[in-house]
């Protein structure tokens, strides 16, 4: 029985290795691509209807091949690699394999089923970058702040949601643009860390803002990220809106202050002066 067991398993591999070179039974997975964002990374493929189970590999600059665990034997056309690709900045490819749909292939070569593998990948300078949030905070009348919330990225370090800045550390940088409200002209700097001071604006004017990840040591294709949605400065400000209050004080034209100090202007039209003061947020006068 044993032998004859043993026929049989051979017959069934011939079958299989027959069908495989034949390409009818055991079809190749078509279309594999990579799709990553902010560090998620999952490969995925076109299969058509069928009970066919697929398995994923993956290898990088020469090495073994790795299964991944969570993608043995799947009936989807897509696997999450997002924790298994360590380092980043190294090139990937993956392999899928067309398995058939049987309980037991204990005495099948694996290695006669048909596969496909991807175009290389490397995580750290081929990722997409999501648009990132910030803040504009006035400094003085030509100044503002701009500050820009580091993205986190799907990546952790043990129990920690790893950022944008964890990962690609000093490489990380930031396009800022701005131009003035109703001019077409644009304006970019780039800052190395997550603030920067734009300046030289013109006070009294509404600005308007985007910023976008920016890494350099990228390829072209990939330096920059997504941009973020455009922040205008009010009208009639040139800061966010509450970052300034304007207040108007009246008081008898022969007041003995006919000169003011740095930040208070004077308005001689009219029977009474206006002195106007500009008041941080904290309601500290500023000078």
């Amino acid at each position: 029985m044993a032998s004859l067991k043993n026929v049989l398993y051979l017959g069934v591999c011939l079958s299989w290795t027959v069908t495989t070179a034949d390409g009818n039974v055991l079809p190749k997975a078509e279309n594999v691509r990579w799709m990553s964002l902010d560090f998620k990374i999952i490969v995925a493929w076109t299969i058509k209807p069928s009970d066919y189970k697929y398995t994923v590999s993956y290898s990088s600059e020469d090495t073994d091949w790795t299964q991944s665990l969570q993608c043995i034997g799947i009936s989807h056309s897509e696997c999450d690699l997002t924790d298994q690709l360590r380092p980043w900045d190294r090139s990937y490819i993956v392999k899928i394999q067309t398995e058939p749909d049987v309980d037991d292939y204990n005495g099948l070569d694996l290695g006669e089923f048909p596969y496909t593998e991807s175009t290389p990948f490397n995580p750290y300078r081929e990722t997409n970058i999501s648009a990132a949030n910030f803040n504009v905070t006035v400094v003085d009348e030509s100044r503002v702040l701009v500050t820009i919330t580091d993205l986190l990225s799907a990546s952790r370090d043990g129990k920690k949601q790893l950022t944008l800045r964890d990962i690609l550390k000093n490489d990380l940088k930031y396009k800022i643009s701005y131009h003035r409200f109703g001019n077409t002209g644009k304006r970019d700097i780039i800052s190395d860390s997550s603030t920067a001071e734009v300046s030289k604006l013109d006070a009294g004017q509404r600005y308007c803002f985007m910023v976008a990840a920016f890494i350099p040591s990228r390829p072209k294709s990939t330096q920059q990220g997504a941009w973020s949605n455009q922040q205008c400065t009010p009208e009639g400000s040139s800061v966010v809106q509450g970052a300034h209050t304007l207040y108007t004080l009246h008081h008898h034209p022969h007041s003995k202050y006919p000169q003011c100090a740095s930040g208070i202007g004077i308005d001689t039209q009219g029977p009474l002066y206006s002195l106007y003061y500009t008041i941080s947020p904290k309601n500290t006068l500023v000078s």
